[in-house]
């Protein structure tokens, strides 16, 4: 049996890095950029490891240099994510790729963005709102940037703010300024933590910047204290099993601590990450979570509810996306 067909609600989804291969190939072709380096044999993307993945991820954002690359970009995402039955994602925008940070650069994208999802949904039936992220290796100044378009673009589309990037890269405090501004103005927050880090980084994130959601969060799995904390608070980790899998970051699929964590009574939600770079989609993660520990419909629909409680957007969408989930 496939999940294919069961209406899903996906949380971390990473914009450019779910480009499909295919798309950015396109692109460079049209704009005549050589990126032969970043792809195998068979058209997919190629990288050694996690540090490699980011300059394969930057290289192929390259082609992305207008409002109209992101609006097909939308439109090509959009398409593989409904095909694999997801009704609503949110994703993760950067204004670091959209305008270099520049405020009026950065509407423009994200009316282009927008425009393409709202074709998506009249077309395909999926439901797109965006979380503004931060780069974390690119320093807290950066972020500050990113945190001021969030603020100033906050509303029916862009519904968070959080920070991505290289969990190594400083301590989450660097970026309090940053996630300060964005609370202030009364955004959701959610921030990667707890991929690469310890459960130390789980902890420092959501002391200093208070998110409602972190990003992975599994390595927390190894302070039970921080797990019943987490679990306590109502925190919810956006868990992309197939990438900690992909990078090895948790073990393979039965050494994955998604259960225990569940167990635990810790809010957990699944999602791709980066899907086309990890080999998977929203059918492939419910399936191997169906083939390695059991979980069937009533599971599956567990997930959503806690998934469509944690999303950002407003009660009316929410109450639309319920009726669509009902279904299954």
């Amino acid at each position: 049996m496939s999940y294919k067909d069961f209406p899903k609600v996906e949380l971390h989804l990473h914009f450019e890095g779910a480009a499909p291969p295919a798309f950015i190939r396109s692109l460079a072709k049209e704009k005549n950029i050589d990126l032969s380096g970043i792809f195998d044999a068979r058209g997919n993307y190629l990288y050694r490891d996690f540090d490699h993945f980011l300059s394969v991820y930057d290289a192929a954002c390259t082609t992305l240099q207008s409002p109209e690359d992101f609006r097909r970009l939308t439109l090509a995402v959009l398409e593989e994510s409904a095909a694999n039955g997801v009704v609503y994602t949110e994703t993760f925008l950067s204004p670091d790729f959209c305008g270099g940070g520049d405020l009026g650069a950065w509407r423009e994208y994200l009316a282009a963005i927008e425009d393409g999802a709202a074709e998506a949904e009249r077309t395909m039936g999926i439901t797109l709102k965006g979380i503004i992220t931060c780069i974390r290796h690119r320093g807290p100044e950066l972020a500050k940037l990113s945190a001021h378009c969030a603020v100033e673009t906050y509303g029916d589309f862009i519904v968070g703010f959080g920070m991505a990037g290289a969990e190594m890269m400083g301590r989450p405090g660097d970026f309090a300024y940053s996630f300060d501004m964005a609370r202030e103005a009364g955004m959701p927050l959610t921030c990667h933590a707890g991929e690469w880090g310890g459960p130390d980084m789980v902890a420092d994130t959501i002391r200093d910047l208070r998110p409602a959601r972190i990003g992975h969060g599994v390595n927390a799995i190894h302070d039970l204290s921080l797990v019943e904390k987490i679990a306590d608070e109502g925190i919810v980790l956006e868990v992309c099993p197939g990438s900690n899998v992909f990078l090895n970051a948790t073990g393979d699929w039965p050494k994955h601590p998604i259960k225990e964590l569940r167990a635990r009574g810790v809010k957990v939600t699944v999602s791709t990450d980066d899907p086309p770079f990890f080999g998977t989609t929203m059918t492939r993660e419910f399936d191997m979570l169906a083939k390695t520990f059991g979980w069937g419909d009533d599971d599956f629909r567990a997930l959503n509810r806690t998934a469509l409680d944690a999303a950002f957007c407003d009660r009316a969408t929410k109450a639309r996306i319920a009726g669509k989930l009902e279904k299954a």
